[in-house]
């Protein structure tokens, strides 16, 4: 039976890429000379952004988001939080990269799938949900049906099997 699976996967490695090309940025702007700016990755879940003030945080930000959308990665994965007052006077802003699909999104998924009336089953497995069905026509169906929702989080469409 045709099957696959849909996932939410960030490539961390761009990730990091984009992360240095905004720091060489940062370090040879003129507006940013002189400043305490940081960005650091700890344990691949969260971008710290530091900076001297709130301006200066939007501005890393938004350097960021160009580098990350060069590099074909989905801003949907990244969730911002506010810009708050950090120690020394300084500014930060945490955006944290969702990797796999969280357990109620994988649900919206199912629900979503089976509201749609196509002949297939869907289930969740941990970060993923498997889709199969007796026809690959339905498959490439339900495909069509996640791409056309734009939904909250990137999907890609994995590990397609007859």
């Amino acid at each position: 039976m045709p099957s696959f699976d849909v996932v939410s996967e960030v490539d961390i490695p761009e990730v990091e890429n984009a992360l240095d090309q905004t720091r060489r940025e940062v370090g040879q702007r003129y507006d940013f000379k002189g400043s305490k700016t940081t960005i650091e990755f700890p344990e691949q879940k969260a971008i710290q952004v530091v900076s001297d003030d709130e301006y200066k945080v939007n501005a890393v930000v938004e350097m960021l988001q160009g580098k990350l959308a060069k590099r074909k990665v989905s801003l949907k994965a990244l969730e911002y939080g506010k810009v708050e007052p950090a120690a020394g006077g300084l500014a930060k802003q945490t955006i944290t990269v969702h990797q796999g699909l969280e357990n109620d999104d994988a649900k919206e998924l199912v629900k979503m799938i089976k509201a749609s009336k196509i002949k297939v089953q869907a289930q969740v497995q941990d970060t993923q949900v498997r889709i199969s069905g007796k026809k690959r026509d339905d498959l490439q169906a339900v495909i069509q049906l996640l791409r056309d929702a734009d939904y909250k989080r990137p999907l890609q469409y994995v590990n397609m099997r007859d």
